[in-house]
């Protein structure tokens, strides 16, 4: 017999019910901003009274967040890549050799996960400052780095969980060096849990504000610190349109990325069927 079945009626039926509440109230705010986002006149109102494209259009057409965009493309092209050699080499340094301080270092590693990301970036400004080093895009990428490295390595721990490092012993039984094991075998074999380790790491980069706030200056703000700048000094819907924008092209890349490869069981976060 089922548990579910087993159940009484009242509770099988709040279980779907209490779910369903959850999911509207997660999503009631992307639908409120979706909308409001096609509102006509300069003003954030809901609903609207009439609808129109134009914030769209000035979306893509406003300097800084033009600007924005390119240093954010700069900050996480660099960031994520380097946080996936980083990473990698963590984890399989962490994986596979025993040494003293093991634990502590996992520990380091990994607090970004749990210490607020304002707290590290004026840590960090602080110390640039201290230190009379300019604020220019080094500072960023280090700080990002920083941030993404914990999700980085959490791919790739987990796909070298999956490895069966029977085939690496016996590619090296055959006279492969270790260098072209590492290339012909163990790479191919990490190749979706590298590459989902730096989508996610780019996807968190590229939307970090807190931390951001702090390192960059007017010459290397990100998009989300120009979003911020943008609503100090404006009340319209521009920035719900550009939220719809970036929430679009966002959930495509997760989805796409999850039905080629398979991101859920790469992050462990999917189980086997």
């Amino acid at each position: 017999m089922k548990i579910q079945s087993a159940l009484p009626l009242p509770l099988r039926i709040a279980g779907p019910v209490l779910i369903a509440i959850l999911l509207a109230f997660v999503l009631l705010p992307v639908v409120v901003v979706t909308i409001a986002a096609f509102n006509e006149k300069a003003i954030l109102t809901f609903p609207p009274e009439s609808y129109s494209l134009k914030w769209f259009a000035r979306v893509f057409s406003y300097p800084d967040f033009q600007h924005g965009f390119r240093a954010s493309l700069v900050i996480t092209g660099w960031s994520s890549s380097l946080a996936l050699v980083i990473g990698t080499c963590l984890s399989i340094a962490v994986k596979r050799l025993e040494f003293k301080g093991k634990q502590t270092l996992l520990a380091i590693l990994h607090s970004p996960l749990v210490v607020p990301h304002f707290t590290l970036g004026l840590g960090l400004l602080i110390l640039v400052s201290q230190a009379s080093v300019q604020r220019g895009y080094g500072i960023a990428i280090l700080c990002h780095v920083m941030l993404v490295l914990p999700f980085v390595m959490r791919s790739v721990y987990v796909s070298m969980e999956n490895l069966d490092e029977r085939l690496e012993q016996a590619a090296a039984s055959l006279g492969a060096s270790p260098r072209k094991v590492l290339l012909t075998v163990t790479v191919p074999l990490l190749a979706p849990g590298l590459f989902g380790g730096w989508l996610f790491a780019a996807i968190m980069s590229f939307s970090e504000f807190t931390a951001s706030l702090f390192v960059t200056t007017q010459d290397t703000q990100t998009l989300p610190v120009a979003m911020y700048n943008y609503v100090r000094e404006f009340a319209d819907p521009t920035l719900a349109a550009l939220s719809v924008v970036y929430i679009a092209v966002t959930a495509s890349v997760l989805a796409f990325a999850n039905y080629f490869l398979g991101l859920g069981k790469i992050l462990n976060i999917e189980g086997e069927h």
